[in-house]
């Protein structure tokens, strides 16, 4: 039987208690049978108040079964996710980590940079022999190359990402649809966002490693036109 029969019949039981107990108290007052005096009013107090306590019994049976429901929606909101992309994105970021860190000939460092930038793409190398400008030349194109070649592979280290990308949001949206309780939900609402960093991280890298290749590349130019110029200056001046 379940709980709310239970609480019609409890109900109906009180109310058919109720009209025992009226009908008793519109009786006469005294009546004997068999020498044991039967008295209408006592009989009707008695129903009534077992009609009183039969309702205070359903009211709290109600109270319980409520109760009970608002422990049953709170362990709902306290239920963590059971599943987690947590690992998988830091796994990806990682790998983007490495692309960048192997940077050929001339790292993400500024310390690196400013050095090498002295050396082969700044004009002190002007004054240098004719013999060293060409190797600085030939520095400067292999840091190109190399810092587009960087870029390719940064680029499809993102694209391979896409498809564990792709999985871990058709987890998460599932688990937030089927999410039992408000935390579940918050739980997967927050690894969305995880992921939406770890695009944007992706992104950030391909751009880095874009504008590192283009920049090198505008410096070999100019620093090659400037060793022109000074080739042809020492040429005339033979």
């Amino acid at each position: 039987m379940t709980r709310s029969r239970k609480r019609a019949r409890l109900s109906r039981s009180a109310t058919a208690l109720a009209m025992l107990a009226a009908i008793a108290v519109s009786s006469p007052a005294t009546a004997q049978f068999g020498g044991i005096v039967y008295d209408p009013s006592n009989y009707a107090q008695n129903v009534l108040t077992a009609a009183r306590s039969l309702e205070a019994v359903n009211n709290q049976i109600r109270q319980i079964e409520n109760q009970a429901q608002s422990l049953i929606n709170q362990g709902k909101n306290l239920a963590t996710l059971p599943v987690s992309t947590l690992s998988t994105l830091q796994q990806q970021i990682q790998q983007t980590r490495q692309l960048l860190g192997a940077a050929q000939r001339i790292a993400y460092n500024v310390q690196d940079i400013q050095t090498t930038f002295s050396e082969r793409y700044s004009g002190t190398n002007l004054t240098a022999p004719e013999s060293q400008m060409v190797a600085d030349a030939n520095d400067r194109w292999q840091d190109s190359v190399g810092a587009f070649e960087d870029a390719l592979r940064v680029q499809a280290g993102a694209v391979g990402n896409l498809q564990g990308t792709k999985g871990s949001i058709d987890t998460l949206v599932s688990a937030s649809q089927s999410a039992s309780g408000a935390l579940q939900a918050a739980q997967a609402g927050n690894q969305l966002l995880a992921l939406q960093s770890q695009q944007l991280a992706d992104l950030t890298a391909v751009m880095a490693a874009q504008g590192r290749a283009q920049t090198l590349a505008a410096a070999r130019s100019a620093a090659d036109e400037a060793e022109a110029r000074e080739r042809l200056r020492r040429f005339f001046k033979k």
